[in-house]
């Protein structure tokens, strides 16, 4: 089993802690399987392909992970998309979900929470009832999507509404296991399959470039992290470069990159109808902007009518997403000018459409 250690003291985390309960780091996993292309089960359709290379044993499954990657000419130029909206639960959290909550059963684990806008908290809450686990999913009052409450509701979770979601999930996680999307390593770990597919599907070689909407940033470091567990293998020669993408609204990433800082502030929140990325204060701002500085990558921020275009114009090409899944495609034209002309690019669709029509 691979250790859980705070990234900001080093110290040693005990397997339940959501984070360092000295200094209240984050956490992540450290001496992972090294990658191995002949450890792969290729005859599982499914992100346990490479169970091997995952710290974590196989209790339960919904069959999540191998979404496509689909070639897409937009504006002439050649974008490959990566449907992690076709998951199971309808968006990519099931990668981080699974890893998580079979890690939570191998430890008895029964009753879990999590605070989440919706995607994270139906992808929890499926994946707990699929485990016999029991399911409260803290949402913001104000502004969690009112069908994916039900979807929540529909896989068997409790919803609480709260005007601080995050505090209230904070206190229960006094006395109940949290299992955080933003915070757990073992979330981050589902993740980094999504690169490992993409490298597969691509003909076993790393893009130029790799866009992704960021919150917290857990897809984003997933696809960082597992390009640079094959480049550690001597599979690629280099990290594609990564790219962040967020809302005008909500842009601690964007602003703290476009400062060349190390960490990014808190900020105050503006609106956005990307409500899969309405986090002011990411967990792992540190990680996510190391990780844009080390592969050469670059912050973005699109606002709500280029976003609402983009959700269109994907709609018209076959692909049902939802607002926070068209961040990236927004930022198509600033990307290629950023890019050189024939790069291959990969963009992640996060999240389902299907949730958000009437």
């Amino acid at each position: 089993m691979a250790t859980i250690q705070c990234n900001d003291c080093g110290r040693s985390a005990a397997p339940l802690e959501w984070r360092c309960s000295k200094c209240g780091g984050s956490l992540d996993l450290i001496d992972l399987p090294h990658f191995d292309p002949g450890r792969i089960n290729t005859g599982d359709f499914s992100l346990w392909r490479y169970g091997a290379m995952l710290p974590v044993s196989r209790r339960f499954s919904l069959g999540e992970g191998l979404t496509p990657l689909a070639s897409l000419n937009i504006d002439g130029g050649q974008v490959f998309a990566k449907l992690d909206y076709l998951n199971p639960t309808g968006s990519y959290k099931d990668r981080g979900a699974t890893t998580m909550l079979n890690y939570f059963a191998g430890l008895g684990v029964k009753n879990v929470i999590d605070n989440s806008s919706g995607n994270a908290g139906a992808s929890i809450a499926a994946y707990a009832s699929l485990a016999g686990m029991h399911a409260k999913i803290f949402v913001p009052a104000a502004s969690a999507v009112e069908s994916k409450k039900k979807l929540i509701r529909g896989f068997g979770g409790r919803v609480v509404e709260a005007d601080d979601h995050t505090a209230a999930a904070y206190a229960e996680a006094e006395r109940t296991t949290y299992a955080s999307h933003a915070w757990s390593p073992y979330f981050v770990l589902g993740q980094m399959t999504a690169a490992w597919e993409t490298w597969e599907q691509l003909g076993r070689r790393a893009p130029d470039a790799v866009a992704t909407p960021v919150g917290h940033g857990g897809l984003f470091l997933g696809f960082y992290r597992g390009f640079k567990a094959l480049l550690a293998a001597g599979l690629i020669s280099r990290l594609p470069r990564m790219i962040a993408v967020q809302s005008s609204g909500v842009d601690p990433i964007v602003r703290a990159w476009e400062s060349r800082s190390a960490a990014a502030a808190s900020i105050k929140p503006g609106y956005s109808i990307a409500d899969g990325i309405l986090v002011h204060e990411p967990v792992r701002g540190k990680q996510i902007l190391a990780a844009l500085y080390e592969s050469g990558g670059f912050a973005l921020r699109v606002d709500n009518e280029a976003i609402e275009r983009a959700q269109r114009r994907m709609a018209r090409m076959g692909l049902i997403i939802e607002m926070t899944s068209a961040v990236p495609v927004a930022a198509l034209s600033q990307m290629r000018e950023r890019l050189e002309p024939d790069s291959t690019l990969v963009i992640a669709l996060t999240g389902n459409g299907l949730k958000n029509l009437a």
